[in-house]
C-alpha cells in the first residue's frame, strides 16, 4: 500500500459521516429558513388586516371608488406578493366595478 493510498472502507465511512453531517446541516437550515419565511409571511397577513378594516370603512362611508381602489391593492398584494388565493373583503361588492 502507497503512502496516499486510504483503505477504501475507512475512507468510505469518513466521507459517508462527513455528508451525513452536511446534510443535517442543510437540513436544520432549512427547516430555520422556511420558519422564517413563514413568520414572515403570517406578519405580511396580519398587515392586510387594518387595510380590510379601512376598506370596509370606506365602503360603509360612501366612498366607493376609494374603497374599490384599496380593495385592488389587496388582491395584488395578496395574490402577487404573498401568493395567496384572493379573499373577500368586507364588503364584497368592493371588488366589483
Amino acid at each position: 500500500m502507497g503512502e496516499a493510498e486510504i483503505p477504501d472502507s475507512s475512507y468510505q465511512t469518513s466521507q459517508d459521516s462527513q455528508r451525513s453531517a452536511e446534510d443535517a446541516q442543510r437540513r436544520a437550515r432549512i427547516r430555520k429558513l422556511e420558519a422564517e419565511i413563514e413568520r414572515y409571511r403570517q406578519a405580511s397577513e396580519d398587515a392586510l388586516q387594518p387595510l380590510d378594516w379601512c376598506i370596509g370603512y370606506m365602503h360603509g362611508s360612501g366612498k366607493r371608488g376609494l374603497a374599490r381602489s384599496l380593495s385592488k391593492n389587496r388582491a395584488y398584494i395578496r395574490t402577487h406578493l404573498l401568493k395567496r388565493a384572493e379573499q373577500p373583503v368586507p364588503s364584497q361588492d368592493t371588488y366589483e366595478g
